[in-house]
């Protein structure tokens, strides 16, 4: 067996640390360690993230490494975008740990757009309007910013607690609205235009920096000593990075979120992609992750969790197999879904309202959501060939949403594209793959997915 790495994944309804590298015939392994539960807690009267906990479940993982007597050569941490923590001289973080789906931002895309225009906004982020957009969130706690030290998103956080190093990396600062897209740096022209002190910005670290090793006690806690590299800390960019794309392919990145889109090699800042709610993401090797953001399959995470749990995956998909006849959609890109007091009674009322019949069934409401991520797709792929101009001929789908063949079937069905599925841990094998291009041991992205695609195919 060669060395070994380490990949912390991290969404916003789960987490593992897995343990991947080449085995003794070159071919990629991948083993998972360790796997936890993640959501938002309700603290202070808003949504929250315990990331004391998530580090905790991090430095759990690592320990199990210790004690299979694996250790890796090198770690790495990927989470969701946007959310983020401000420091005190003192490396303590101010206020509270926010979580995206808090409704906290009601109010401040309305107040920044009086001071830049949305269309001149996006014209240099590229970035779509979001509710929970970086930009927005960081409006509602601008009192707090003279008594901030130091910007950091989740993962850059997570990071700097393993190593003390506080760093901004790329592609996860490149969901914040706050970067200028063509430059791949922070804009100081916005911040300044925002009141966002310059100060709290760090260099931006592109995937692939080695940026240190683990702090002394840290290293004691856990049983040994590895480097730090930066994978794409952005999960989305993660999984890309393992996707096996054509040149003429579409992404759809499946879990909580849908992500659709293809990479592109400058920045789309059209009025058209605006219009579109179309975003600019960085990626690894210079690539940007053209993409639109769809609610994915947090509407039956949320369907799930308040039938009690009492419905396995594989049922809800039967159900929603059985009932084939159901024809009810609704708009996947509706913020109402977002984070509703019900996600049932929010479907059910979305189909009221444009004349359809509303599901009452389990099944019913699977199907109704896994159709309506299917048309959503289809739409979301005519625009991208509207806008740019290209034809797209299969769609790659990569994340844990792969597995659901029924959702395939519909997504093929409303697309008419060749759909290939997998690999399912993407958001891992990025993570790994980066870390492995960091230390030689694969020359590039491009062989990286070669790798992967051979891992899938045996």
């Amino acid at each position: 067996m060669g060395q070994y790495y380490l990949a912390v994944d991290i969404g916003a309804s789960s987490g593992r640390l897995m343990l991947g590298g080449l085995d003794e015939r070159g071919a990629l392994f991948l083993e998972e360690l360790h796997r936890f539960t993640n959501g938002a807690v309700s603290r202070n009267g808003q949504l929250c993230w315990a990331y004391d906990r998530l580090f905790g479940e991090i430095l759990t993982g690592m320990e199990k490494c210790a004690a299979l007597g694996k250790i890796p050569v090198s770690m790495g941490v990927d989470t969701w975008g946007v959310d983020f923590v401000l420091l005190d001289k003192n490396g303590r973080i101010l206020g509270d740990t926010v979580a995206y789906r808090d409704s906290r931002t009601a109010g401040a895309a309305e107040a920044i757009a009086k001071r830049i225009p949305e269309a001149a906004l996006y014209a240099r982020t590229g970035i779509q309007k979001q509710p929970f957009n970086t930009i927005y969130q960081l409006w509602t706690v601008r009192e707090q910013l003279s008594e901030a030290e130091t910007f950091l998103m989740v993962p850059d956080y997570l990071h700097y607690l393993l190593t003390g190093i506080p760093i901004n990396e790329y592609t996860e600062a490149s969901t914040t609205g706050l970067l200028n897209a063509a430059q791949r740096t922070w804009d100081p022209a916005l911040l300044d235009t925002l009141g966002y002190p310059r100060r709290l910005f760090r260099r931006l670290s592109p995937p692939g920096e080695r940026i240190g090793r683990l702090r002394p006690e840290i290293a004691e806690r856990v049983g040994f000593s590895c480097e730090v590299v930066l994978p794409a800390s952005h999960d989305t960019g993660s999984a890309v990075a393992a996707a096996p794309l054509g040149e003429d392919s579409v992404y759809i990145s499946s879990g909580t979120w849908s992500l659709l889109g293809i990479e592109s090699p400058v920045p789309i800042t059209t009025e058209a992609g605006r219009a579109g709610n179309f975003t600019n993401e960085g990626g690894v090797g210079g690539r940007y992750r053209y993409l639109r953001n769809i609610m994915g399959l947090w509407m039956i995470q949320e369907i799930r969790r308040e039938l009690g749990g009492t419905h396995s995956w594989d049922a809800l998909n039967a159900l929603a197999e059985a009932e084939g006849g159901f024809a009810s959609v609704v708009d996947v890109t509706d913020t109402r879904f977002l984070a509703p007091a019900s996600m049932t009674e929010a479907i059910q009322a979305a189909c009221r309202e444009t004349g359809q019949a509303a599901p009452d069934t389990p099944g019913a409401l699977a199907r109704c959501v896994f159709l309506s991520l299917a048309k959503g797709y289809a739409q979301a792929i005519r625009e991208l060939r509207e806008i740019t101009k290209r034809r797209f001929d299969s769609i790659c789908v990569i994340g844990g949403g792969s597995k659901n063949a029924l959702l395939n079937r519909l997504t093929q069905a409303e697309t008419g594209l060749a759909l290939r599925a997998g690999p399912v841990e993407a958001t891992a094998l990025g993570n790994i793959a980066v870390q492995m291009i960091a230390r030689g041991e694969l020359r590039d992205l491009d062989a990286a997915r070669r790798l992967i695609m051979n891992k899938e195919q045996l």
